[in-house]
Parts: C-alpha cells; structure tokens; sequence
C-alpha cells in the first residue's frame, strides 16, 4: 500500500487554485520521505520553534514534547499513535489531501484525525494553498492530548455529519466555527493571550500578526457570532476570536445547532472585520492594511 501514496494537490487554473478531493486513507509511506523532505520539515520545526514559546499556549509546545516531535525528521505516524491512542483514544491516519467535508467530519466522529503524508516543497516555506504534513502534524495533533479539546474535535464532527444532512447552510456556519476555533483561535490566559489554532501555529508570519499587529480585530468567543462570520482564505485574518478555556469549546458545542441554525438562517452575514456593539473586545483593529473584498 505504501508505494501506492500519491500526492494530490489543489489545481493552478486561470480561476487560481482549485480544491482537488481525495477520500483515500493510507499507510504513511515514511520509507518514501527525501532528504529535502526532512530538511524542509526540520527548517520549518525550527522556524516556529524558536518564535512560539511566549505566543502558543503553554499546553502546545509541551504536548508537542510529550509526542517527541523535533527537527530530527519527519514523525512517524506509528510512534505517534502509541502516545495519542493512551491518552485520548485519537488515531491519526494518512491522507492524501484534502477530504471532501463529510469524510472528513465522519473521522473526526470516530476520533480520527486525517493526516496529509506528503510536506510542502522547500520553495513553500512561507505559504501553501492547502493543508500538508507540517500543517496537519506540528499545526493540529498536539491538542489532541488534552482530553477536553480531544472531545471537542469529536463533538465537532458528529455536529458536521448532522449539519451535512442539514444543508449547505448549516455547513456554511459549522465552517466559520472551526475556522475561528481549531484553525485561527486565541486563548486568554494568566499570562496573556496565546495561540491554539492550527493555522496561526504553523505559520511564522500569523504567529506574530495575530498577538502583535494592531491591525486585527481581538473579540471574546460567542458561538452564534462565529458561526454568522466571513472569514478570509487569502490573507492573515481580520479578527480573531478568543476563548477563556477549551471547556468553554466543548459547553458550546454540547447543544443541539438544530434550533442556532434556524436563527442564523434568518440573520444577515458579518463582514470578516465588523466590531458588533455586543462584542466582548480585547482589541478594535486599526484596520491597516485590510482588502475591501473576499470575505468567504
């Protein structure tokens, strides 16, 4: 099965890159890892390393200890596995890009989380239109160890299955709520706002915009707000939405989204970089440097 892995990556249109989907579920094909592979791995590892401690969450770097993640080379999904499978009862499983959105909320249900096997190309460094290994790996698994954001990830794919047989609208929403949470999240702490979300912790320049620009928006997590604002794909974000702690995820997610999606139905869409009067603010953005267009 190993030499069967391929690579499946988004396509370069004159529209820009299209989403390529892919279902299948492999072995990670680590034999098949170049030197260039590992260096790229090891360049990046070392990269967020050294600017992460003071922005990430204590809990992240520590957890990333506890795998024995390092620059060594590129983890193996097996070692991984032993560590995560005794702590929460999570799996990680190979993929080879992105999954359509069902089969990916179904693993995650199923405390699965989908891995890409193949990195980035060393010309990548700074930026990628799609998820890869060091995203998914560095990025994702290290809060899969925290029992509590371990049920939350799962709560969250059971309310994605439900939402799929909602509609495209209810999907709209839960997407917004993933993306303000497990990919761009910020977490109040004792010693200041950190970092949690995947997309913010894998990349250096979000990393330091997100904490230090005074252009972005900071706002207190409320659920139907998330769930009722665009986001942006292009660019670092507007606003970030910060949370008090990870059982405040889950207590959100407890409820039936039956009834919240109703609601929303009826409610107009907030602009990416809007501050509601109702809104908990950490920080109103200066707005600098913000497009006028492409909230999504």
């Amino acid at each position: 099965m190993q030499g069967n892995a391929q690579r499946v990556e988004h396509q370069l249109t004159d529209k820009g890159y299209v989403p390529v989907y892919t279902t299948r579920v492999i072995a990670q094909p680590w034999e098949t890892y170049t030197a260039d592979d590992h260096r790229t791995w090891a360049t990046l590892f070392r990269r967020q390393r050294e600017i992460l401690p003071g922005r990430a969450a204590k809990e992240f770097i520590d957890n990333q200890e506890r795998f024995g993640m390092s620059a060594d080379a590129i983890p193996k999904f097996s070692d991984l596995n032993r560590v995560l499978s005794v702590a929460t009862g999570w799996e990680l499983i190979a993929v080879e890009g992105l999954l359509p959105e069902l089969t990916f909320f179904e693993h995650l249900a199923n405390r699965r989380f989908p891995v890409t096997w193949w990195i980035r190309k060393p010309e990548q460094l700074d930026y990628l239109s799609e998820p890869d290994l060091f995203h998914d790996l560095f990025g994702h698994v290290p809060l899969l160890l925290n029992p509590v954001f371990a049920d939350y990830m799962q709560a969250y794919g059971c309310g994605g299955v439900k939402a799929a047989a909602i509609g495209p609208e209810a999907l709209v929403n839960l997407t917004r709520l993933y993306w303000y949470t497990v990919e761009f999240g910020l977490i109040n702490t004792p010693e200041g706002l950190r970092i949690y979300g995947a997309g913010i912790v894998s990349s250096k320049g979000e990393s330091i915009y997100c904490l230090d620009s005074a252009a972005p928006n900071r706002l207190g997590f409320d659920l139907e707000r998330v769930m009722c604002t665009r986001y942006r794909i292009d660019t670092y974000q507007k606003t970030y939405f910060v949370i008090d702690s990870y059982a405040q995820l889950m207590d959100a997610t407890r409820p039936d989204f039956t009834p919240i999606y109703a609601r929303l139905a009826a409610q107009p869409s907030h602009p990416a970089g809007n501050v509601l009067d109702s809104d908990q603010v950490y920080q109103r953005g200066s707005g600098e440097g913000w497009l006028n267009d492409g909230d999504v």
